[in-house]
């Protein structure tokens, strides 16, 4: 008979993609990880595991019982948030996938939680819109931040939190002017840090640009915004932010933050989250706190 030990090594392996993370993620030795998941195969008489020198994913098999499996620990892991929340307070572990971009508000949305729930533990990680995605349907994350552009319906559900706009910060010796606004082709004109290539925020920003037929001047690319901030800090280039990670930040001396214009740029920000019936509790208190409809 499968045990659910069985089924946590199993989801543990589909979340690292790994056999030693994930031997270590379930508190045992390579060896025995590896031998529990053989012994498994035996009893099932079937291959689970595409095996080569590393873990190259599951057999077609192993697909079809890791669909059952993730259903059974999610089953699980709602009977234990409803087993701590017997008493009327919500708790547990919130894991959230977050783009960088949404980082601000984010950490406004947690402290909200926090205060409102403090028996829940939130684990915060920045992430790429498609690394997001990706742990959504591995289980790596309960939740997530991200662009809900090309997000399928069926595939997750699709909760708009707000419209991301674009603000361009430079050093005064390098913006275009000191107030007013600032148009993409004259931010394409200044030594620029942006984000990564593979980062969804960069090819929003490259789409942009050659939309208005310009070839941005980028001098540095980061994984995050606070290197290009603090280039922009000390005089070395402009950077792109959105605007609400710059609210939450607050002025900076010695930067000119001018809204991008020609043309306005809006991209929608939402909360992503597995279908699950019922929802997990620490799951829905988020929801709760960002003001979600049910």
């Amino acid at each position: 008979m499968i045990s659910l030990k069985d089924l946590e090594f199993l989801t543990s392996l589909a979340r690292h993609g790994h056999f030693a993370r994930a031997a270590e993620d379930c508190g045992v030795s390579q060896p025995a990880f590896s031998m529990r998941i053989r012994k498994l195969e035996e009893r099932l008489n079937a291959a689970i595991v595409k095996r080569g020198n590393r873990f190259q994913g599951f057999t077609p098999e192993g697909d079809a019982l890791m669909r059952h499996a993730r259903k059974i620990m999610d089953g699980v892991k709602l009977m234990e948030e409803e087993f701590r929340s017997a008493s009327g307070e919500v708790t547990g572990q919130l894991s959230l996938g977050v783009i960088p971009t949404a980082v601000g508000f984010a950490a406004e949305a947690v402290g909200r939680l926090r205060a409102e729930h403090p028996g829940i533990t939130v684990r915060l990680q920045t992430a790429s819109s498609l690394t997001i995605q990706q742990g959504l349907e591995k289980r790596v994350f309960d939740a997530g931040i991200s662009y809900g552009e090309g997000v399928s319906p069926e595939m997750m559900r699709v909760e708009a939190l707000y419209d991301e706009r674009y603000v361009l910060l430079a050093p005064k010796s390098l913006a275009p002017r000191q107030s007013g606004e600032a148009s993409w082709a004259e931010a394409a004109e200044l030594p620029l840090s942006l984000l990564e290539p593979s980062m969804q925020n960069r090819r929003i920003l490259d789409l942009v640009f050659r939309e208005v037929g310009a070839l941005p001047k980028v001098v540095a690319e980061t994984g995050e915004f606070t290197s290009s901030m603090l280039m922009a800090a000390s005089g070395v280039a402009a950077t792109v932010v959105p605007e609400g990670l710059l609210n939450s930040l607050g002025k900076m001396p010695g930067i000119v933050a001018l809204p991008l214009s020609e043309p306005p740029l809006e991209k929608d920000v939402s909360l992503l989250t597995p279908h699950r019936l019922p929802g997990l509790s620490t799951v829905e208190a988020l929801r709760r706190v960002l003001a979600l409809e049910n």
